[in-house]
């Protein structure tokens, strides 16, 4: 058995006694005195081969921080340097960014909670809403993960690790906006009341998001590092532009060009600024970095071909029917018979972020844990023939969105698939009388 395969499987044993309740105290010594050389991607795969060995993904997501406290002092530093325009030098640029709004926070909250007066609470808010308002920002970093990165690492066997800080995603996307409804209620409690609920609220999130940022720097990006391909950063970076980033997001860390190939005009960047078309000319440290490992540069799937495509009810070419699709009012999405995610149009500004990177994954890969329940049960009536379609509606910021679910049959009755739709019907529902042509 080769050295590391023996530290995983060590490594797997210390998880399996702390899960069992082993003294953490022993744990540690016992972690330090037989995991020398032990780094990231050990704990992550160990993590994800105790999983599929029939441990509850749960259980690990229940105990990661304690696996953490065991194992932080004797890791250390995990952190790989990248380039600027790297899509993980930009993702740590960020966290960077994030520490700081939480101790703007961190400190507002321990000043108010030390002089709970109405004087020093609104003092105190501009900067308080301010620092809330980046970290709701952060936003773009998640789903920049969850949509482009994620996907890129289960496609070379990391489906674990990805899972859990997903998970811990959602609960930390609960527990700011829970923070976010402190700080604008500070008018309608006393003072006391405010100091303590922001501090209670601010004491939730801290170390949550402190240590899930401890974990993406040093185990997570580690290990995507170590999957992912150099030439296949490349196409990371350009999905990653092409969903856009935070507002706080470093000039730095996002300018430098992934290659010469142009993301699509008009795809979205930091605060919803189009990248403008043509070629990306100038310094490009991220296809030098590729370079530098001997990797070519890669580049994504070519849409030049431009047959025809004929239709009982009519022709159109590739490009026409791929910008009909794109131009409809609505965002499309369709998964296959196998439950794979095959194609999703190009809306301009679309309710929710879809990537290349997700085509090809199951649907389970593509959602959350916890709305997996309702979207297989979905599939399973389209599928069985028991609906032909289902719909719900929920409130975004100022949108109304329509949810539609199809099954897409043959003229057989074949299932192939179904297809979703997503439509802002805010502005129908404001529609009165009569706009006629003539």
């Amino acid at each position: 058995m080769d050295a590391r395969r023996q530290r995983k499987d060590n490594l797997k044993e210390i998880i399996r006694e702390i899960h069992a309740g082993a003294d953490l105290e022993d744990m540690k010594r016992k972690f330090k005195e037989t995991m020398d050389g032990v780094d990231a991607s050990d704990i992550g795969i160990a993590e994800q081969e105790l999983v599929e060995e029939g441990m509850p993904q749960g259980e690990i997501r229940r105990l990661c921080d304690v696996h953490l406290a065991v194992m932080k002092d004797a890791l250390g530093k995990q952190e790989r340097e990248t380039p600027p325009g790297h899509p993980i030098h930009t993702f740590m640029e960020e966290h960077r960014m994030i520490l700081e709004f939480l101790g703007i926070i961190e400190k507002a909250a321990a000043e108010i909670e030390a002089r709970p007066n109405r004087e020093a609470i609104l003092a105190r808010i501009p900067a308080l809403r301010e620092a809330i308002g980046h970290l709701l920002e952060a936003e773009g970093h998640h789903t920049r993960e969850e949509n482009v990165l994620f996907p890129h690492m289960g496609k070379h066997g990391i489906t674990e690790p990805p899972a859990v800080m997903w998970s811990e995603h959602d609960e930390i996307r609960e527990l700011k906006k829970r923070l976010r409804d402190v700080i604008e209620s500070h008018d309608r409690l006393s003072p006391g009341d405010f100091a303590a609920r922001l501090g209670e609220a601010t004491r939730a999130l801290a170390p949550m998001l402190s240590s899930h940022v401890y974990k993406e720097n040093n185990i997570l990006y580690p290990m995507a590092l170590d999957a992912i391909p150099p030439q296949e950063w490349l196409e990371v970076r350009r999905e990653c532009d092409e969903l856009g980033y935070c507002c706080f997001t470093p000039e730095s860390a996002r300018t430098a060009a992934p290659t010469r190939t142009a993301a699509p005009t008009g795809a979205p960047t930091a605060a919803g600024t189009p990248v403008a078309g043509g070629a990306h000319e100038g310094p490009d440290a991220l296809a030098a970095h590729v370079r530098d490992r001997g990797a070519g540069t890669g580049g994504g799937d070519s849409l030049e071909g431009q047959g025809l495509l004929t239709f009982p009810t009519g022709a159109l070419t590739r490009e026409q029917v791929e910008w009909v699709l794109n131009t409809l009012p609505l965002d499309i999405t369709f998964v296959d018979a196998d439950d794979e995610f095959k194609y999703f149009s190009g809306t301009q500004d679309r309710a929710f972020a879809r990537s290349r990177a997700s085509l090809g994954r199951k649907v389970e890969q593509c959602h959350p844990a916890k709305s997996l329940p309702l979207v297989n049960a979905v599939l399973e009536d389209l599928k069985a023939g028991r609906k032909d379609s289902e719909q719900f509606w929920i409130r975004l910021g100022e949108k109304y969105l329509l949810i539609s679910y199809f099954a897409v049959r043959n003229a057989a009755g074949e299932y192939l698939g179904t297809l979703e739709t997503i439509q802002d019907i805010a502005p129908l529902q404001r529609i009165e009388g009569e706009k006629r042509l003539r």
